[in-house]
């Protein structure tokens, strides 16, 4: 705990029940503290008679006042009221990043998703959770699975209208809905109906929207694993196809908050599958054809990871802007002089490198960093059974050589080279970008431009809209 201020830092849950719903700790931590901070909403629910302290709301943007309004408050009782558990989607956590875990005692309420549970009967341990507090609503598109059970914490009282029309547009309008307002409050309201018939008017900003999914039929299956269908995605053919995919994802071997970067992002498959694996995970695609980095935009939007950052630019110039990775794929221009180099000095020790090749020229220089760094250098070769005539036969895609390496402590930054000795690749590296993903001919170069991405929740207007809801 800080020397500044002896006393800790008292986060408060609070539900739509207000003062009456409050465990006797939470009211006596409040009866004790010289200032209360909090959304408007919240403070409200504190009684004067109940409470001497000063009342104060959090300025915005909230992540950016915490630090220095807490200095200016020391030596003072601070208590922070914060919607239902303050630490499921709630302040509790940027009160820890930005102050210490230490210098917090958290006293909860039960967050939104018990009572959604206990009202529905459903098992809290079967059910998913999606935020889309200060996030986009298309995040929720990744959890969409037949059978599974949803609660969408909603950011206002439009987000159960569009939640409805987003589960339309991804196959899944016949999905049960239920709307649940002011949860505990004397307030509570529920409403029910389908995905594909909703027609309810808004009503209550405090609310969260249970789904009990159900694809439609003949909508497009889409697994939980790497290796989605091609028809899930938009392409112009730079696409790195199912199986491939799934291949070079296992060998990325994505885990809970790593971070991708992916080179050449073509139709942005590797790191929307990367993606796909873990809502924690992180990644970065580089692509030069702005045409193409809006279509990869899409589709993450498509897919329920709106979040993927896309960076329209050279590489490896453009790399320099991106932070550290955890693993890097080289989909195509690895003959590009100094992009192989580049990529393997971003990683760290422990760190994985994955190119994949299907010229002679691109798989002669990955037989040398094979040899120089190790690693695994396989090729696939897919076949598709096809009509011959009256008959079937199988149709060969052009095989693809991979190399995987996880960087040592001790790895040399430096390859190989991409010099004369090379072969012919290396010096019309960029007329090879699309090598893999198929795309035809020399692209055309770009700028640097912004991200795609999501909004961090820490950055809404008021502290009442980063929160679990009630």
């Amino acid at each position: 705990m800080s020397s500044e201020n002896p006393h800790p830092v008292t986060v408060v849950g609070i539900g739509a029940d207000g003062w009456e719903g409050l465990s006797e700790a939470s009211r006596d931590a409040l009866r004790a503290a010289d200032v209360i901070l909090g959304g408007a909403r919240q403070l409200a629910l504190v009684p004067p008679r109940e409470c001497s302290a000063t009342l104060e709301a959090w300025p915005s943007p909230l992540r950016r006042a915490v630090v220095p309004r807490m200095a200016a408050l020391a030596g003072r009782r601070v208590a922070v009221l914060a919607s239902g558990d303050p630490m499921f989607y709630g302040i509790g956590r940027t009160l820890g990043e930005e102050l210490g875990y230490e210098r917090l005692r958290v006293l909860p309420h039960p967050s939104s998703m018990s009572y959604a549970c206990a009202r529905l009967g459903w098992p809290s341990q079967e059910t998913d959770v999606v935020s889309v507090v200060g996030r986009p609503l298309e995040r929720v598109a990744a959890r969409l699975h037949d059978g599974r059970r949803l609660l969408v914490l909603s950011s206002d009282a439009q987000t159960p209208a569009r939640l409805a029309r987003l589960l339309r547009e991804r196959g899944f309008g016949p999905s049960s809905m239920w709307v649940l307002e002011q949860l505990g409050g004397a307030r509570e309201r529920l409403l029910r109906g389908t995905a594909d018939r909703w027609d309810a008017e808004p009503g209550d900003r405090l609310n969260l929207v249970a789904v009990h999914c159900a694809r439609a039929e003949g909508a497009l299956r889409l697994g939980a694993v790497p290796g989605l269908p091609d028809e899930a995605y938009e392409s112009d053919g730079q696409l790195t196809k199912r199986h491939v995919r799934a291949a070079t994802l296992t060998a990325l071997a994505p885990a809970p908050g790593e971070r991708l970067w992916d080179v050449g992002g073509g139709s942005g498959s590797i790191a929307i599958e990367w993606l796909r694996t873990h809502p924690s995970c992180t990644a970065h695609t580089v692509e030069r054809d702005a045409t193409r980095c809006e279509r990869i935009v899409r589709n993450a939007h498509r897919l329920g990871v709106p979040e993927l950052h896309v960076l329209t630019g050279r590489a490896p110039e453009a790399l320099d802007q991106l932070p550290t990775p955890d693993a890097v794929f080289v989909g195509g221009g690895v003959t590009t002089p100094g992009l192989l180099e580049t990529c393997w000095r971003a990683l760290p020790p422990g760190g994985r490198l994955v190119a994949n090749a299907v010229t002679l020229e691109s798989e002669a220089l990955l037989a040398r960093w094979y040899a120089r760094h190790g690693g695994e250098l396989i090729r696939l070769a897919v076949s598709h059974a096809r009509p011959v005539g009256g008959f079937t036969g199988w149709r060969q895609a052009m095989p693809v050589t991979q190399w995987a390496a996880v960087r040592g402590d001790d790895d040399p930054d430096d390859g190989p080279g991409t010099g004369p000795e090379a072969g012919p690749g290396a010096r019309r590296g960029a007329a090879v970008e699309g090598e893999v993903r198929g795309a035809p001919g020399p692209l055309t170069g770009r700028g640097v431009s912004g991200e795609s991405g999501g909004t961090d929740e820490h950055d809404a207007t008021a502290a009442e809209e980063v929160e679990d809801r009630p």
